[in-house]
């Protein structure tokens, strides 16, 4: 079968780490990424999940911003650092 070529820009760091990970696994960033294409192919979808972050949901950022307003205001309370004894 022809091959072809599939051009993606990604951050510098990223595909640093990227090419790290498929060496320590024993791939080459090529054959890495044709497995994911077959999976998606054979998969008829992205093979995992796809979710937005909720800190960024609209009713967050607007929870965040009336509590900066209060503590800018003077409302806060400060509180001592409580440590988790499973850390």
């Amino acid at each position: 079968m022809a091959m072809t070529t599939i051009t993606a820009r990604v951050e510098e760091e990223d595909k640093a780490g990227f090419d790290a990970f498929c060496s320590a696994v024993g791939l080459n960033t090529s054959a890495a990424i044709n497995m994911f294409v077959k999976a998606v192919l054979r998969e008829n979808r992205i093979p995992f999940d796809i979710a937005a972050d909720p800190f960024y949901s609209a009713v967050n950022q607007q929870h965040l911003r009336r509590s900066v307003q209060q503590l800018r205001a003077g409302k806060g309370t400060a509180h001592a650092l409580i440590e988790d004894e499973d850390e």
